[in-house]
């Protein structure tokens, strides 16, 4: 993870924050099992918050909206020129997975901006991602960093658990792998909470990022934290949600 200054760090953590949400259980079958909830958290970062995020699924005939909306906090208000205080992904739930439409990031540095659009027609995805021109090959493992969210979840509802995702960066793709790694109580805002724990690593990267989710409150975590080399790097904490 790079500073809090950077504005790429503060993005990959929004995209933890929400990756996270959306390791739910398996064995629950159909895609139509994807529910509504809205959900806060702390990032702390230097054992100081530095950030809110509060996180909303919506459903909206037939598509889906994931929302993530940021404020910083503290020395994080430092940064604020290069945040990106608002994302939100569209998408749509098919037999086939999950169709993303369109993502946008906003309101922060311009430089900072990401407008992807989505042809399922002529199977390409195109639009500006941080000042780079994207025209990608579409393809059904291809997510963006909205997207990727309800793409894990709809796979993990079917009793799938996805060995690797991609996410566009910039104009090219990187590849995460996913795995479980154990069991934990650990407090919360909400009290002591049961977890289950996975982790997420790109391909060939020394960072390591873990979820504590919650089997009785559909695997939605309540705590996130990336380590690097074994240090911790950032910390997210749940305060409150709404199911």
């Amino acid at each position: 993870m790079r500073q809090w200054s950077d504005g790429g760090a503060y993005a990959r953590w929004l995209v933890a924050v929400a990756a996270a949400v959306l390791l739910v259980s398996t064995g629950v079958a159909g895609a139509d099992e994807l529910k509504p909830y809205k959900a806060t958290y702390n990032g702390i970062w230097g054992g100081m918050t530095v950030a809110v995020s509060t996180l909303e699924l919506e459903h909206f005939g037939d598509t889906w909206n994931f929302t993530s909306r940021s404020e910083a906090r503290g020395i994080g208000k430092l940064a604020s020129g290069v945040f990106a205080p608002y994302q939100v992904s569209v998408v749509r739930v098919t037999a086939q997975g999950v169709q993303p439409q369109s993502f946008k990031s906003t309101g922060g540095d311009a430089g900072k901006n990401i407008v992807l659009n989505y042809d399922w027609q002529t199977l390409r995805v195109t639009g500006v991602y941080e000042g780079t021109k994207v025209d990608l090959p579409l393809t059904p493992q291809v997510q963006d960093d909205g997207s990727v969210q309800l793409a894990l979840m709809v796979e993990l509802l079917a009793g799938r658990t996805p060995p690797t995702v991609q996410l566009i960066d910039k104009n090219s793709v990187r590849e995460y792998e996913f795995s479980r790694d154990g069991e934990a109580t650990i407090k919360t805002a909400m009290g002591d909470v049961h977890t289950a724990i996975f982790k997420s690593q790109k391909k060939n990267s020394p960072r390591v990022t873990r979820f504590w989710c919650a089997p009785d409150r559909g695997f939605i975590p309540m705590k996130v934290q990336q380590t690097k080399d074994g240090d911790v790097q950032w910390t997210m904490e749940i305060q409150s949600l709404r199911r």
